[in-house]
Order: structure tokens, then C-alpha cells, then sequence
């Protein structure tokens, strides 16, 4: 059984307290005629999610929101540790900063996120960037108020990380960032310890939500209009397993499902070595969840995914693949791939590729393996070349390609259910979504963004799709 304790309160009359004298101290401090705010996120679903409620408190402590960090009093950028290419981009945007501190001394710097978790980038924050003056980590979300208090009160910089103390917060106020698209997390952490992966190690251990808190934020969102929800965790095939009676995300999404309303269902990130047959079973009798399944495999190899400790081989992935296939009418599938991890040599790499082929994905996500500190992976010898594996990048790409144009000239002649998204700026054409997570652009007013229409394709590319409105 684990030790993970659920606390499913309302947020502490503490932290509310904190907003209220936060609102109050604003009104002094502000250089406008209200305090603003500018949040940039970085990374995945869930940082965005985190975002929000990062938002909500702020709403609550007297804050509105900018575009522009020029006119805002409060910046805070929420990171995202995944890659180095993520890192770079916030030290560079965190050092652009230094000249607005310096115009304007009474405007507060904030990092947070999965970045800050780390002790050495939070020491290099704190060494290097001087004028940033609250740092806190993914486990710290629940009590922001108290921490961004003692930063405008105190003269001394504010700096937490590593506080994980295994439990669940629930009751955090929410400032969603769509009208009609929404994110629902239903977990947190991981407990795969994947050896290129430094989630678990900023994100902690698996806790789950209870169920019925989350049917009941579903069923909240669906009647307020929300079109397109994604429930989110770092392995949301392990969903269920901490609470003290056991739910399967199978049996989750199946209840969700049932709530009445026009909406669609999506999920990630979902892990191959817990994708159940049941959960398969879910998508293709939902009436609303998305023929769509995104599993990454990361590499074709057995030998890689081994020293990748997936838990999973080749064969095991592809008889998942086929069940999939089988049983959900029209399914999509997309995946995530790592190109050139430690070790891998060029034979391993045309197992991939083969992989590739034989599934057919609509569209990949690819990435060049970037070493994080602290993980097994980062101390595994690497003898390929940054330019080898670029080729192999780029061989990669070339194939999806050939895949993705193939499998969406299938679909010309074809009529979709879309979602409208929102207006292309240099077109002015409307963007859409498929159930299955592929785009469609076609001609018609801004007013119907956020509503379902049926779209029949006219004319396919090698990622997007062009329609026309049936009605």
C-alpha cells in the first residue's frame, strides 16, 4: 500500500489570508491602476495546468493579467526541465529581464516548476541572477500566497525547493486560460524512473486524485461549456493506484464519459507498459472520449528500451498497436520518439524506422536525446556525434512524412467532425481539430470558434488537412 496521504480540503484559511493581505499590499505597490501580472509557462499539459491555478491565486489576491512584462508589476516564469533546449530559453528570457528590475525596482521576479526542483539550477539562479527574487518548486504550488507574501514584505530573496511532503492538494482556485478547451489533472508524478527522465525526480512520486472530485471538476467544466477536455497526468495509465480503494483509469474516463453534454475526451501522456486492453476497450465504446492514442515508444530496439528501463519490448508495444487497431474504428495514433540516447548505434535506430512503418502513426513527436543531470542516462557513454544523429533526425522526419502524406490523402473526400480552434493570423482561415488530433483548415467566420461543425476534406499536406463547411 503507499504512503501517499490525500488532503482534499479546501485550500488553507491561511493561504486565503495570504492572498487578502497580498491584495492590500498591491494596491500601494502597483504602477498602474491595478496590479498585473504576466506568467509565461514553458513544457507540457501539466505545467500549463499549474499555470492556471498559479493564476487563480493570483486572481484572488487582487491581480489582473497582462500580455507584455513591461507593464506588469509581478513576472513569473513557470518552467520545465525536459530538455535542455527548455533550460536555455528561460536563462536567456530570465536575463532579458535585468534591464526592466533595473527601471523599475518595485516589480517582483519569480521562477517556479520542474527547473527549480533542481539544486543546481536553482543555485545558479540564485548566483547569477540577482535581481530574481521568489524561486519555488512544483511541490511549494499550495502554499504560493505565504511565499510570495514574505517576498514583498521582506527584503530577502525567497527561495524553496524540494519540500515534497507526499501529499495531494486540492481546493487551489483555477483561472482557466480557454473558454472551450480545458486541462484536467487527475495525478501527479511518476514512479517509472524512465533512465533519461528527470520527471520523477522534480515531479515526485504518484499520487492520484479521488475520483470523485475529479467527476466532479468534469462535470463543472462540460456544463460550463468546455468542448475539448484533456485529463493529465505523467503516466495516467497508472492512475488509481495510490487512492485507498484502487480505481483503474479505464474505469475513470468509462465514468466521466457518462457525463451528458457535447465534449470531447482526450488523455496524456500514456504509458505502453500499463495500456490496458480495458483502457482500449473505453475508447472504442466511449460516446465521447477521442479515437485518438498517443504512446510513446521512444526507440524499436529492444536493447535501447532496456537501458531505457521502459519496462516494455518491441513485441510487446506492437501486439498493444494491433489490439488498438482492432478494436477502435478509425483510431489515430501518435508517439514520441528519442533519436541517438546513449548507445544506440545506427542498427538500433533502423529498428525505430522499421517500427515506424509498420504502424503508420498519423504524426510523431521527435526528439534528439538531451542529457539531464542527475539521471542514470547522463552518466551512460555517448559515442555518436551530435552530426550523426542529426542525420538520423532527419531520416526520421523524411519517413513520418511519407507516412503522414499517405495516410491524409486517405482522407480527402472524407466529412470530420472538427472543433474550430481558432483564426490562422496570416490567412485568416480558421483552424480546426479532428477527434483524432489532426488539423484541418478551412474558410469561414470567427464566429464559430469553439463549436463543433462537420467539414468535408478537400485537399491534404503532409501534416494538415484542407475542408470545407457541410452546412
Amino acid at each position: 500500500m503507499s504512503d501517499t496521504v490525500i488532503v482534499a480540503d479546501k485550500l488553507s484559511e491561511k493561504q486565503l489570508e495570504y492572498m487578502q493581505l497580498i491584495a492590500e499590499i498591491m494596491e500601494i505597490r502597483k504602477r498602474g491602476e491595478k496590479p498585473l501580472a504576466f506568467i509565461r509557462t514553458y513544457g507540457c499539459q501539466q505545467n500549463v495546468a499549474d499555470s492556471e491555478k498559479i493564476k487563480g491565486m493570483l486572481a484572488k489576491s487582487g491581480f489582473s493579467f497582462t500580455d507584455t512584462p513591461d507593464d506588469a508589476d509581478f513576472i513569473l516564469f513557470n518552467t520545465c526541465a525536459v530538455r535542455e533546449h527548455a533550460e536555455d530559453r528561460v536563462f536567456g528570457n530570465v536575463g532579458a529581464l535585468k534591464n526592466l528590475k533595473r527601471k523599475h525596482p518595485q516589480i517582483l521576479i519569480a521562477l517556479c516548476g520542474c527547473m527549480m526542483e533542481q539544486e543546481h539550477i536553482a543555485n545558479r539562479i540564485y548566483n547569477s541572477f540577482p535581481f530574481v527574487g521568489l524561486v519555488f518548486g512544483t511541490h511549494s504550488l499550495h502554499h504560493f500566497p505565504e511565499l510570495l507574501y514574505s517576498s514583498l514584505v521582506n527584503s530577502k530573496r525567497v527561495f524553496e525547493r524540494g519540500n515534497d511532503d507526499k501529499k495531494l492538494y486540492e481546493g487551489i482556485p483555477v483561472k482557466r486560460d480557454g473558454t472551450f478547451k480545458g486541462w484536467l489533472p487527475i495525478m501527479y508524478g511518476c514512479n517509472n524512473f524512465c533512465t533519461y527522465c528527470i520527471v520523477p525526480y522534480v515531479r515526485g512520486r504518484e499520487r492520484s486524485r479521488e475520483k470523485d472530485i475529479i467527476l466532479s471538476e468534469a462535470r463543472e467544466m462540460i456544463q460550463s461549456g468546455y468542448k475539448d477536455i484533456t485529463l493529465l497526468g505523467q503516466n495516467v495509465n497508472s492512475y488509481g493506484k495510490t487512492l485507498p480503494e484502487p480505481v483503474s483509469f479505464a474505469k475513470l474516463i468509462s465514468e466521466i464519459d457518462t457525463i451528458d453534454g457535447d465534449y470531447w475526451l482526450r488523455f496524456m501522456t500514456s504509458h505502453p507498459k500499463d495500456c490496458s486492453k480495458e483502457l482500449i476497450d473505453a475508447i472504442a465504446n466511449g460516446r465521447h472520449i477521442s479515437k485518438h492514442l498517443h504512446l510513446p515508444f521512444q526507440s524499436g530496439s529492444d536493447r535501447i528500451l532496456k537501458a531505457m528501463n521502459r519496462h516494455y519490448d518491441r513485441k510487446k508495444y506492437l501486439e498493444t498497436i494491433a489490439y488498438a487497431k482492432e478494436k477502435i474504428d478509425g483510431v489515430s495514433l501518435t508517439s514520441d520518439i528519442i533519436v541517438g540516447f546513449p548507445g544506440e548505434t545506427y542498427e538500433d535506430f533502423k529498428e525505430t524506422l522499421s517500427l515506424i512503418r509498420e504502424v503508420e502513426f498519423t504524426s510523431l513527436f521527435t526528439f534528439i536525446y538531451s542529457p539531464r543531470v542527475g539521471t542514470p542516462a547522463a552518466k551512460m557513454d555517448d559515442p555518436i556525434s551530435a552530426e550523426e544523429k542529426s542525420k538520423w533526425f532527419r531520416e526520421l522526419l523524411d519517413v513520418q512524412e511519407e507516412i503522414a502524406a499517405k495516410r491524409c490523402s486517405a482522407m480527402v473526400g472524407a466529412t470530420e467532425r472538427v472543433l474550430i480552434e481558432g483564426v490562422k493570423e496570416k490567412t485568416n482561415e480558421l483552424n480546426a481539430r479532428t477527434s483524432g488530433n489532426i488539423i484541418v483548415e478551412l474558410e469561414g467566420s470567427p464566429d464559430l470558434i469553439g463549436t463543433f461543425r462537420n467539414v468535408k476534406i478537400t485537399k491534404a499536406r503532409n501534416w494538415i488537412l484542407k475542408g470545407e463547411l457541410t452546412e
